[in-house]
């Protein structure tokens, strides 16, 4: 006598791989209108109305495209503002990419697709550590305007970093950090990036008092 239970697993082992290939092509019909309506230029909100579940195939395309077309895609997933996983992976291949408008472009749309901290900290990274102004000033701008999807808890460890920059030698690095919390926040402390040392720890000061209150006001 066949158990029932023995029925069942045989029925969900038979049925797995025609699920599965009904995924996938669901996947690869999503692909084609997408693709289609990323040319000649990304019409979004034509894309936006196919809903969040068109991320996936957005994500296949771009990993499978050139760097003019991953230009494209990031700038959808930009104006999108959905987040995503699969994106986020994507993009993050070319989180330091030598392409500078590929580069600047994934850097504005990897923190509307995520808030992983490991996305907040490449970010960070590029802000204090970033040979090339253009980066540094990109990062601190997409720091302050474009970290859509922050909890209470990652957007304090994000004011945290920025304002240990402020006590960075590199007077760029200062600036970059004060334009983000400046942007975040709305207040400067009369910070002065360019001040003298003591002006500038007085005023640190202010920025890490505030820090606390923040914290205990979470």
């Amino acid at each position: 006598m066949i158990r029932r239970s023995s029925v069942v697993a045989l029925s969900l082992l038979l049925t797995l791989p025609l699920a599965t290939a009904i995924a996938a092509s669901v996947r690869k019909g999503d692909e084609r209108r997408v693709a289609a309506l990323l040319s000649p230029h990304p019409d979004i909100e034509a894309i936006r109305a196919l809903g969040p579940g068109v991320l996936p195939a957005l994500a296949d395309l771009y990993e499978r495209s050139d760097e003019t077309r991953r230009m494209t895609i990031a700038w959808t997933l930009y104006s999108l503002g959905w987040k995503s996983e699969e994106a986020e992976r994507a993009l993050m291949r070319d989180a330091r990419s030598s392409n500078a408008r590929l580069r600047l472009q994934v850097q504005s749309a990897l923190g509307r697709v995520s808030s992983d901290p490991e996305v907040v900290d490449v970010f960070l990274e590029n802000v204090r550590g970033d040979d090339g102004p253009m980066y540094r000033d990109k990062a601190a701008v997409t720091l302050a305007s474009n970290q859509v999807h922050l909890t209470e808890d990652q957007r304090f460890l994000m004011y945290e970093r920025l304002i240990a920059a402020l006590a960075d030698p590199s007077l760029q690095v200062r600036q970059s950090a004060l334009r983000a919390l400046q942007f975040q926040t709305g207040q400067t402390k009369n910070f002065d990036p360019a001040g003298s040392p003591k002006a500038r720890e007085s005023a640190l000061g202010e920025w890490q008092r505030w820090l606390q209150a923040y914290r205990s006001n979470m």
